[in-house]
């Protein structure tokens, strides 16, 4: 092979997860039944049951327990796990996950310990200040969850050696 990128490669063999994203079971409440490793990102992953009988993994957000029940929907409450359009979240509220375009599913704030802030809401927009300090407008109709992301000192663990650096591929 041609290397690409020096000093990485090699790696575990991975399987997919397919995350929700976009959680768009609306108003049908859910229980996180596993919290799970996931090898595709340094965010840990929540196994969802809903009510109708669908099964999906979210982002798992900090503080969220195996037990907890969980939804999406324009008039739910400001809890952890929620996911609710801008319109409907208080200033000041933490956030993840969040769409840019609507019905396109988060895209910004995804990372472990990531969080975003609601600042303002004007007219149409909403002004949100992402991880990185950037403030940004977007729709208020764009959804977002509430919290943030989970497994927050994943940067600050030792691997020990070097070969769990290339076990990861990086």
């Amino acid at each position: 092979g041609i290397i690409t990128a020096r000093h990485r490669g090699g790696g575990h063999k991975r399987l997919y997860r397919k995350i929700d994203f976009r959680r768009n079971e609306k108003d049908i409440y859910g229980r996180i039944v596993t919290i799970e490793y996931d090898p595709n990102r340094n965010a840990y992953i929540c196994l969802i049951h809903y009510g109708n009988g669908e099964k999906r993994y979210i982002l798992h957000p900090r503080g969220a327990i195996i037990g907890d029940s969980i939804v999406s929907g324009t008039e739910v409450s400001i809890k952890i796990g929620n996911a609710l359009p801008l319109t409907e979240m208080p200033l000041g509220t933490a956030i993840h996950n969040i769409e840019i375009t609507l019905g396109k599913g988060g895209q910004l704030a995804r990372a472990a310990g990531a969080v975003a802030k609601l600042i303002a809401k004007e007219g149409k927009s909403a002004t949100i200040k992402l991880p990185s300090g950037e403030v940004r407008l977007i729709s208020k109709n764009c959804s977002a969850t509430v919290g943030q992301v989970g497994n927050v000192g994943v940067n600050q663990k030792s691997l020990g050696r070097a070969g769990a650096k290339r076990w990861l591929g990086k």
